[in-house]
């Protein structure tokens, strides 16, 4: 027998050997999806939460073997392993997530159901017990008043009356206020005018006070000029 002949013989049973564990796998696998029963809410909320960490811990494992798998000979019969225990595990931990995801959404759905129930009974019993009491007697009807009379008719006749007394008054009226506006403009007029003849007066005693300023500084130098110099 050749040496590449007894290469390919311990190859074909490593293979066998790898087929054979896949196949052991897979059965293992089929055998532990079997998951207890999920008995509480909080019991379905631990499992889900450990899940969500054993999956994450799958990864961690799957990687290191898949890194592992690369010093060895039969590379891909290594990773293909790798792959298969990563699935398997998978599958469990999908199952136990698939049962406590199954019994949260059942007991969602009983505790609807029950409060419908306890709200349906109680409306039972109240419609029993109203239906038990005797019919209260009907009450008297108080007689109705007679209806008020509109007090709209006496407004709008005292509205016109007023209307017409502010009407016939409007020309004295005007007249009262054409006067006042000419007795105002005569007295504003007078003011103006008295105002002008205070300044007037003002001016004149100004200019008056500026002659005589000036004929006593021309006397004084004509004094200042007639005396002879030393």
């Amino acid at each position: 027998m050749t040496p590449a002949h007894s290469i390919l013989r311990r190859a074909g049973a490593v293979l066998a050997a790898g087929l054979l564990a896949a196949c052991a796998s897979q059965q293992q696998a089929q055998v532990s999806t079997a998951v207890a029963p999920t008995t509480s809410v909080a019991q379905a909320d631990e499992r889900l939460a450990a899940v969500a960490a054993e999956r994450a811990a799958i990864e961690a494992r799957y990687a290191a073997r898949e890194a592992a798998c690369y010093d060895k000979f039969f590379v891909n019969s290594c990773l293909d392993e790798a792959k298969e225990r990563r699935r398997v595990a998978l599958a469990a931990q999908r199952a136990i997530e698939v049962e406590a995801e199954y019994f949260k959404r059942k007991h969602t759905v009983e505790e609807r159901d029950k409060a419908i129930a306890e709200a349906e009974a109680k409306y039972q019993a109240e419609e029993a017990a109203t239906n038990a009491q005797p019919a209260p007697a009907p009450k008297a009807i108080a007689p109705v008043p007679p209806p008020r009379r509109s007090s709209v008719p006496d407004r709008i006749a005292k509205r016109n009356a007023r209307a017409a007394q502010e009407a016939a008054a409007e020309p004295a009226n005007a007249a009262a206020r054409a006067a006042n506006v000419a007795a105002f403009e005569e007295r504003r007029r007078k003011s103006e005018e008295r105002q002008r003849e205070v300044a007037q007066r003002k001016a004149d005693r100004a200019a008056k006070r500026a002659a005589q300023q000036a004929e006593k500084e021309k006397a004084a130098a004509a004094e200042k000029a007639a005396i002879p110099a030393r």
